[in-house]
């Protein structure tokens, strides 16, 4: 049966709403603000967002698919913990697939898309440069480098994986632990290296780079677990 008028403009309106309620969540997952662990209670949110638990519901369902958010019998939802072997593993996931993604990147990105990757650099160059860190590590979508190279390898699957799957997760514990950490002036010199491998159409050594940055990123998370151990 087809909806009435009225009946898809609600149904639109609430859409819009789950929207809007699931971006501001997951920036604040993200960000740290809703910290691992972190109970979510639909209540409160419902109370806060002066929104209906409808829309609200939506949007944790969407949360959920992010692999941001889980929820447990008798316990409810909660921001997602993970262990620092889970932590890690996905690192060494990052470290072989978007390996491949940068190899496939150079052979596929057109010369409009390299140069569009090269003039985003610049942008997190200026960032960084003024030392403007929540900017240059809350970047997500077509502002995000990696986001932008794994787009550019044209692969399906290897999209499907990084950019839903892992993405999110990968985006929060980057962000959390970037903003503590010494090593991001030295991962953006990494970045320049790969793009310019990418532009030369270098794929072995594209590939090569990028398992290397994010071997690095690994291996600053693994001192940091250590030192401050749980």
């Amino acid at each position: 049966m087809t909806p009435s008028p009225a009946e898809a403009d609600s149904e639109e309106a609430c859409s819009t709403i789950a929207d809007r309620v699931f971006d501001q969540l997951r920036q604040a997952i993200v960000a740290g603000e809703i910290p691992p662990g972190g109970k979510i209670s639909e209540p409160v949110l419902a109370a806060r967002y002066g929104i209906s638990r409808g829309p609200l519901r939506e949007a944790m369902r969407r949360l959920e698919a992010t692999n941001l958010v889980e929820r447990k019998p008798n316990v409810g939802a909660r921001v997602i913990t993970l262990s620092s072997d889970q932590l890690l593993e996905i690192y060494v996931i990052r470290e072989a697939l978007e390996g491949m993604a940068a190899r496939l990147a150079a052979e596929r990105m057109s010369d409009a898309e390299i140069a569009a990757l090269q003039a985003l650099l610049e942008r997190h160059r200026r960032e960084v440069a003024r030392d403007d860190w929540q900017t240059y590590f809350q970047q997500e979508g077509d502002l995000d480098f990696h986001f932008r190279i794994v787009q550019g390898s044209g692969n399906r699957r290897l999209i499907d994986i990084l950019c839903n799957d892992l993405y999110h997760l990968a985006r929060m514990y980057r962000c959390q632990f970037g903003m503590k950490s010494d090593r991001a002036r030295e991962a953006l010199k990494e970045h320049g290296q790969v793009v310019e491998a990418i532009a030369e159409r270098d794929g072995e050594l594209a590939e090569w780079l990028m398992r290397r940055h994010i071997r690095a990123s690994r291996q600053s998370i693994e001192r940091r677990l250590a030192a401050n151990p749980a």
